[in-house]
């Protein structure tokens, strides 16, 4: 029975819904042999990128399904206890919910209390453990050496909702999109998962009907795609930000992100840390100085120490070469 499942899981090639894509099959079937007298399973429900919801929308319209694919993960590889790690309005919201249909099972509801980095997964099981919330050093990877020093599963609660459904043969190589910005249908979409960016919006009744330009992937990392450009598939967290070519202020879209960086980051690593201190400082000058960013780009995507730093620079990078002409 359980490695029928990660069989399913490899044939149904299932990836990470939480960003990162990574094969699902292979973080279960490590975890399944790892030797070791305690295992966990965490069901990451952070999804701390703005403008992305999707997780949120299955806790709401789907916790049986996210609870089951945790339940079968757990008696797969061998799991003594399963954690939902939530961001703080999502465990508010469906704690009492989620308690009442777990019961007696060994699994506990957990308020992250790290911020947007607090998703990462060696970040998380910190977290868990009451410590500081920031990344390891990898290797040893969670599958190995996790939660309370013991082999960890950790996977998207999407990801979850999915095993699930593979499990009973439901699974028609789909996902779920959060569609929003400057559109008439703002929401969660179930389309495939090769769907391009055009498809989603035309199939969701959301296409533009004015100039316009895209910031796709995630909410405040993910990349900006102009309207020539929408036969790209959307990957990622999945989602979608609509903006008005014309309308849209450029520089105050630019100064968000940087307001979100520069709240978000641990500040442990000094190239993330001071990188977007730098960058919130030259976006709020007269005159940006576009040499100095590209070099500060360049230092956080080389030398930062998680994805987190290694990710900023693609909204601005993109942002400047393709529509905000400095």
């Amino acid at each position: 029975m359980n490695q029928d499942i990660i069989t399913k899981l490899k044939e149904a090639n299932l990836t990470g819904r939480g960003g990162a894509g990574f094969p699902t099959y292979i973080k279960w079937e490590a975890v399944k042999n790892a030797q070791a007298e305690k295992k966990y399973v965490v069901a990451n429900g952070s999804e701390g990128e703005i403008d992305i919801w999707k997780d949120g929308y299955l806790l709401e319209k789907c916790p049986e399904e996210i609870i089951e694919g945790v339940k079968l993960a757990m008696g797969t590889v061998g799991a003594n206890k399963g954690y939902i790690y939530l961001r703080h309005d999502y465990f508010k919201k469906f704690k009492k919910h989620l308690e009442k249909i777990i019961g007696q099972q060994p699994i506990e509801i957990f308020e992250e209390f790290g911020g947007y980095v607090g998703g990462e997964e060696t970040a998380l099981i910190n977290s868990l453990e009451g410590k500081r919330c920031e990344p390891r050093i990898k290797p040893p990877r969670t599958s190995e050496k996790g939660l309370f020093g013991y082999p960890t599963l950790v996977n998207n609660v999407e990801t979850f909702y999915w095993a699930a459904k593979i499990s009973k043969g439901e699974y028609h190589h789909t996902r779920f999109y959060s569609v929003g910005g400057e559109v008439k249908k703002p929401g969660v979409y179930e389309l495939p998962i090769d769907a391009s960016a055009k498809q989603i919006l035309e199939s969701t009744d959301n296409w533009p009907t004015f100039p316009f330009f895209l910031q796709v992937g995630g909410g405040s990392s993910g990349e900006i795609l102009t309207s020539q450009e929408i036969e790209q598939k959307v990957n990622g967290a999945g989602g979608i930000m609509v903006f008005h070519l014309e309308k849209t202020k450029l520089l105050e879209l630019a100064k968000k992100w940087s307001n979100f960086f520069f709240q978000e980051s641990c500040g442990q690593c000094a190239p993330c840390r001071e990188g977007v201190y730098r960058i919130k400082e030259i976006l709020a000058k007269p005159e940006v100085d576009r040499v100095l960013l590209e070099e500060i780009f360049y230092t956080l995507k080389q030398t930062s120490f998680c994805a987190f730093g290694r990710s900023v620079p693609s909204p601005f990078e993109t942002l400047i070469n393709k529509v905000y002409k400095l």
